[in-house]
């Protein structure tokens, strides 16, 4: 059983996909990021960066158990106790991995900044809001390039590293993008889209999303001073 430490989005979205994709058992543990649930002592223990999401496998390897934060990481530790969703000769598994780690550190930090200076910035500030988005479109267009050389992010199969880059694209227009301008982006957006492991996956915590305006104490929590209290 593994234990799933998470919240509805991008990032717990790309564990929550990989998971359903598998069909291996586990168990949700809600941490609301919006009440601060992430900087709990006990979770700080499994993920030291008080981020979600983080898992732990009570049958990990040597059958003891493992806990392990960050989602990159954790989509290549199940992708390879299971063998699915990665290749196992290493040309094709340092496709996957190169890409996972394309949307770690640019498609996740970029489009998130594109949606907190569009969207949650205090003031709206225009050289941040133009970087920002800029370097959206500039992403967009490396994917909507690379689909059109492979029927999938890393190659012509199925990999983590579609699992991993979809769940940022879903706020496209929050990230000032239009699908229709990336056709190749598009048609892959879709048809992930309708796998029934991704609607399956998108529905773990649904209940939980926050509706509406953003609060003036969620913005403390996310944003605050209480992210950078000395722990």
């Amino acid at each position: 059983m593994i234990d799933l430490y998470t919240w509805p989005t991008p990032n717990g979205h790309k564990v929550h996909i990989l998971l359903e994709e598998l069909k291996v058992p586990y168990k949700v543990i809600p941490i609301n990021i919006n009440k601060g649930d992430q900087f709990k002592k006990s979770f700080l223990k499994i993920s030291p960066n008080n981020k979600m999401p983080a898992i732990v496998d009570k049958n990990g390897p040597s059958r003891k158990p493992i806990s392990i934060f960050e989602s990159g990481a954790i989509l290549i530790y199940l992708s390879e106790k299971y063998g699915k969703f990665i290749p196992k000769n290493v040309r094709g598994r340092y496709e996957v991995i190169q890409w996972l780690m394309f949307q770690m550190a640019s498609v996740g930090p970029m489009l998130g900044q594109a949606h907190h200076f569009r969207n949650y910035a205090p003031k709206k500030i225009p050289y941040a809001v133009n970087r920002y988005t800029n370097e959206a479109t500039r992403i967009y267009s490396v994917i909507n390039r690379r689909l059109s050389k492979s029927k999938y992010i890393a190659n012509n199969f199925y990999s983590i590293a579609d699992m991993a880059i979809f769940p940022w694209i879903r706020s496209h227009l929050n990230q000032g993008q239009y699908l229709e301008e990336y056709p190749k982006l598009k048609k892959w957006y879709d048809k992930i889209n309708e796998r029934s492991a991704t609607k399956r996956a998108l529905e773990v915590l649904k209940d939980k999303r926050r509706v509406g305006p953003m609060s003036k104490k969620d913005k403390e929590v996310l944003f605050g001073k209480t992210q950078y209290i000395k722990r």
